[in-house]
């Protein structure tokens, strides 16, 4: 089943995205520094919303975590964050306010 995933690319996206990785670039999955991408903590499939600040947490895109080399969006998949096997981070995404 194919996805819309326009909203992705839309300017609002981005511009949340830029927002994101201001405040931090530390990856949910390795815990490393140098973000350079975006993930939904709660995945939309999964009832994650797609342009919620809050489902938003940074991640390493297509090349990869340049501390542990890991594929850590590839990793984490289609997947909550609370799923992913073995998750070592350096920042508790879970804590509340």
């Amino acid at each position: 089943m194919a996805t819309d995933r326009s909203e992705l690319v839309s300017y609002e996206f981005r511009k949340l995205r830029a927002h994101v990785l201001a405040e931090s670039d530390v990856c949910l999955v390795c815990g490393h520094g140098a973000a350079d991408a975006v993930d939904h903590i709660q995945p939309v499939s999964k009832g994650g919303h797609r342009l919620d600040p809050d489902n938003l947490a940074p991640i390493h895109g297509n090349a990869g975590c340049p501390v542990c080399l890991r594929k850590c969006n590839a990793e984490k998949g289609d997947r909550p964050l609370s799923e992913v096997v073995q998750l070592r981070t350096s920042v508790d995404w879970f804590a509340g306010p």
